[in-house]
């Protein structure tokens, strides 16, 4: 993500959702299974009711019938799971919108809703290890979901569409799901919208079909896991373009057609990004890539949404390189909890330094003594609050997105560098990012993966960068 944020608590009344649960659930289902509900949150350290206890979801099919002029959403979602415990029910994370029946493995299933969780309870308990399947038929008009500092996620509607971006927790407001960065899974998503309009979401176009309604649906297949978060559904008027990489990577580029004549410099830049990537981090994890240009002040920021990162407004060359840095790092290598943030943000911004170095420009070294010393001629942010607070310690859920985690994140990766060499550095970056393909990764696992590969004691740079408190020297 670029445009710095500040993140609201995602707040629930959890007594009234205790006493819910506890009314649903009274009864168990007779037999041997003997299931126990899943709990209603993974208590992140930051959104302690994010995402839901007792499974891991592995694929969602989301069939959504959107209409611009009124702002409704007909939707269905089928979400395959497996049982990680036997389950007398489990808890789905949804904002607004009317759920009008659930099924579960083709069964009617009892369901009640509490703010943002929607309780389900299947006819027959779910027993460990079973992959299940839950159908939620759902509609209404979505809404955004405001974050403390006043900037919107969720569903978001533009001069002539609608647009779905959730960091951290917005998914919530057009799809139920698991809404959490460490439960990742496989993604088709159908959208059907009126003739003339074009939907675009993550992943590979599969099929456009003209329906006999006279609208037009557009399905979209991910093949490679990804957090809800990173999901995306644009409706709009856009102007599409579509090519390849010199590697055969497929490029899609959804761009408002105001916004193309401003867009064209940066997205001309794409192609080369992804190959430069490829050679610094290793492969382009994904088949596709690719970006969304909205009109200009739909969002206060961009979006690294997976293999079609988001733009309000005409992008730049420098954050064009940010959200494709991060389909390595936080798309493919996606954070454990949203503590774990700096991983995403200072990797990327450390990739702006990188391509500027690489490109003639101010080196990494550069940028890091620039701030050091405050020096607003090499980057405009160079005397902001980057020392505030220890990068993988963010004080409260406002600051997952705030100065430190991005600049003295990047600061962190160039002390590695300091201390290990280029040639082990750089063998540490490729490595983190293929080891961890598609998974899920925490700040230990990195400072531990760190160490082990470049053979340095790297304890003090954790201690003063990484976690210490006050300005490091």
């Amino acid at each position: 993500m670029e445009h710095r944020r500040a993140f609201s608590r995602l707040a629930a009344p959890a007594a009234a959702a205790a006493a819910a649960l506890l009314a649903l659930t009274t009864a168990c289902t007779a037999g041997t299974v003997q299931g126990r509900p899943g709990a209603s949150g993974l208590r992140d350290p930051y959104f302690p009711k994010a995402g839901n206890g007792g499974y891991q979801i592995e694929h969602y099919d989301l069939d959504l019938d959107y209409d611009p002029a009124g702002g409704e959403l007909n939707a269905t979602a089928v979400i395959t799971a497996r049982a990680e415990q036997g389950l007398s029910s489990f808890n789905l994370d949804l904002s607004g919108l009317e759920v009008e029946g659930v099924t579960v493995q083709g069964e009617g299933a009892r369901f009640n809703r509490i703010g943002r969780e929607l309780t389900v309870r299947p006819a027959e308990d779910l027993k460990k290890g079973e992959v299940f399947r839950t159908e939620i038929d759902y509609r209404g008009k979505p809404k955004p979901i405001t974050d403390a500092d006043g900037a919107e996620e969720g569903w978001i509607t533009t001069e002539d569409g609608a647009v779905g971006v959730g960091e951290p927790i917005g998914s919530m407001a057009w799809f139920p799901g698991n809404h959490h960065p460490s439960d990742k899974a496989t993604y088709d998503i159908t959208l059907t919208v009126p003739k003339g309009y074009e939907a675009v979401s993550n992943g590979e176009l599969k099929s456009r079909t003209d329906t006999a309604d006279g609208r037009t649906e557009f399905a979209w297949h991910s093949p490679e896991p990804m957090a809800s978060y990173l999901a995306t559904a644009a409706i709009g008027k856009f102007k599409v373009t579509t090519g390849r990489t010199p590697s055969g990577v497929a490029l899609y580029e959804a761009v408002t057609p105001g916004e193309a004549a401003a867009s064209a410099p940066a997205l001309a830049r794409l192609p080369e990004i992804v190959e430069w990537g490829s050679r610094r981090f290793g492969p382009y994890p994904f088949g596709t890539a690719g970006a969304i240009v909205l009109p200009a002040e739909t969002l206060t920021y961009a979006l690294e949404t997976q293999t079609k990162p988001v733009f309000s407004g005409a992008p730049d060359e420098k954050l064009v390189l940010h959200e494709t840095a991060h389909q390595w790092f936080g798309d493919s290598v996606s954070p454990k909890s949203w503590k774990d943030m700096w991983l995403n943000e200072g990797f990327a911004t450390y990739a702006e330094w990188l391509w500027s170095e690489d490109h003639g420009g101010t080196t990494a070294q550069q940028y890091f003594d620039a701030f050091l010393a405050g020096d607003t001629a090499v980057d405009k942010d160079a005397d902001s609050d980057w020392d505030a607070f220890p990068p993988a310690d963010p004080p409260k859920a406002k600051d997952i997105s705030e100065n430190p985690v991005y600049y003295r994140g990047a600061m962190v990766l160039q002390r590695i560098r300091q201390e290990v060499g280029d040639e082990k550095f750089f063998a540490l970056l490729r490595g983190w990012a293929q080891d961890h393909r598609y998974g899920n990764a925490s700040t230990a696992e990195f400072t531990a993966y760190a160490e082990r590969t470049t053979g340095h004691d790297l304890k003090k740079v954790w201690d003063v960068w990484l976690y210490g408190e006050g300005r490091p020297k």
